[in-house]
């Protein structure tokens, strides 16, 4: 029988086009950067290649800096209203071939390859009435006029009580498994913020998802997206999900890392195996090159390393956000610390020992029963000592602001 937490028994790690190209990469980007890890970051635990979102829209990327989505787009769809990658993108999907060639390629790396999706069934097809795989209902049978995201034009959500809705569902996910998917974000989903009165909206949809990933016949991890996430269904996001995020989207500003503390301490007990509260992705090294700008990230050497800290102690999944060809050194050396990667992949009970507005503890014990310490100054305050007494050994350190130290006490 297929169980969900199979697949990945550890915290997943990998990389996601989103940050720096954002709605834009292409085929030769996407290779080199699952070339480059492969070869560097591969022996380390780092395995899934992930392609962002609006793969399926030819004209992504025409308007940005001045709009991110092209509004009203038209995008690459098979018969069967099935977004497929946009050619000119991805050269290799053409004549039907989808992305099975780039997941192949992928897996050629000894790798695993991911997509994202939005919720729901693209709008054009709904306007044109298109044709869904597996029934007699079309794309405007099952479509949700009234459900849609407050960010994103391009689908309406799917009305999961009409006949036709959950063959939509197991007709896209039948396609990833043709061509090879081993990880599917889904967004607008986790937390669907255009009805702050019911942010769970999309409850009945995740469930399809979940039921179309098990009927596939190929194991696929499931991520949800945005968030924050609604703790107060957690139970149902551990019995559906893999990941899910419990924050809207991260980047490098030192106030949004600091929250991420609080946020930690809220979904600490719901960490176990195959279930992993997600603090997003790592806005490390080159960013932002697909958003009318390349830059560095804004994080200090201290914050990013305070940043590792905390995702792996907490086995908060990582996906890096860099531009891999160009990381520097130091960046490399945080994405291959070897003590902070073993207790994200080997924790069994991220617990948080203290908090405050000027510093933070957490502790963690992998499944050898080697117990790690994570000591953190989030104070702007220099040479903080933080400390804390674990199995009745005091653990200290003095702490440069927003600085933190990663120790294994035995």
């Amino acid at each position: 029988m297929y169980n969900k937490n199979n697949v990945c028994r550890s915290s997943p790690m990998g990389w996601n086009s989103y940050d720096y190209y954002n709605t834009a990469v292409n085929e030769e980007q996407v290779k080199a950067n699952a070339y480059y890890m492969a070869k560097n970051l591969k022996q380390y635990g780092w395995q899934y290649i992930v392609v962002d979102i609006q793969w399926s829209d030819e004209r992504a990327g025409e308007m940005i800096p001045d709009v991110q989505y092209v509004p009203f787009t038209h995008f690459c769809l098979d018969e069967y209203s099935r977004q497929i990658p946009a050619p000119n993108r991805f050269p290799s999907s053409a004549n039907g071939e989808g992305f099975k060639p780039l997941a192949d390629y992928v897996h050629g790396l000894g790798l695993k390859f991911g997509i994202h999706i939005m919720r729901g069934i693209p709008r054009i097809a709904a306007h044109l009435h298109s044709k869904i795989l597996g029934t007699d209902k079309t794309a405007d049978q099952i479509a949700n006029p009234f459900s849609i995201s407050r960010w994103n034009g391009d689908m309406y959500g799917v009305d999961m009580s009409k006949d036709g809705a959950q063959a939509y569902y197991d007709s896209i996910f039948a396609l990833y498994a043709e061509w090879g998917v081993d990880f599917v974000k889904v967004d607008d989903i986790c937390n669907t913020n255009m009805y702050p009165q019911n942010p769970y909206s999309a409850e009945k949809e995740i469930e399809a998802i979940a039921k179309a990933i098990e009927k596939s016949g190929r194991e696929m991890v499931l991520s949800l997206s945005p968030g924050p996430a609604v703790v107060e269904k957690a139970w149902h996001l551990k019995k559906w999900a893999n990941m899910w995020r419990i924050t809207d989207d991260f980047w490098d500003d030192w106030r949004l890392l600091k929250a991420m503390f609080e946020r930690c301490e809220v979904w600490q007990s719901h960490v176990g195996e195959g279930c992993y509260p997600d603090c997003d992705m790592l806005p490390l090294g080159a960013l932002g090159g697909g958003f009318g700008e390349e830059r560095q990230t804004r994080f200090t050497h201290d914050e990013q390393k305070t940043m590792m800290n905390l995702w792996c102690i907490f086995q908060s999944p990582l996906m890096i956000g860099a531009e891999l060809t160009k990381l520097d050194d130091f960046t490399k050396s945080l994405l291959t610390d070897k003590e902070a990667l073993y207790i994200q992949q080997h924790g069994t009970k991220p617990v948080q020992v203290r908090r405050s507005d000027t510093e933070a503890v957490w502790q963690n014990t992998s499944d050898e029963g080697k117990v790690y310490v994570a000591l953190f100054n989030l104070s702007d305050e220099n040479d903080k000592v933080v400390s804390a007494t674990i199995g009745g050994k005091e653990i200290f350190a003095s702490l440069a602001a927003h600085a933190s130290k990663l120790v294994r006490v035995r």
